[in-house]
């Protein structure tokens, strides 16, 4: 959505896109937020709150493997994905330093190969 705004409105659409997009789920979780341990003590409740959890892990792990399947292309980037995948699977680095690697991994591949 953010690129979207851009397109339509420049910096300040792209602003106002994000800004859209990230509100309301940041008001969702403040005001459920502390609604969460009574919630929990309720058997009905909590099994729907760890249903919705199971949910949302297993959207994940799809919208993965669809960008798994639409990103890794090439021989390069299957490496960058099993390198990046054991560096943050097995040796647990940081995911920040595994975006910033595979930034100038990307962009090494690009200018070298």
């Amino acid at each position: 959505m953010t690129f979207i705004g851009y397109i339509l409105g420049s910096w300040p659409g792209a602003l106002l896109a994000t800004i859209g997009v990230l509100l309301p789920s940041f008001a969702l979780v403040a005001v459920a937020g502390p609604l969460i341990p009574t919630l929990r003590r309720l058997p009905w409740t909590a099994a729907l709150l760890d249903g919705v959890s199971v949910g949302a892990l297993a959207l994940m792990a799809g919208v993965t493997c669809q960008l798994g399947r639409a990103a890794i292309m090439d021989v390069p980037t299957a490496v960058l994905a099993a390198v990046g995948a054991i560096l943050l699977l097995r040796l647990r680095v940081n995911p920040t330093w595994l975006v910033l690697l595979g930034a100038a991994s990307g962009f090494l591949i690009k200018v070298v190969g």
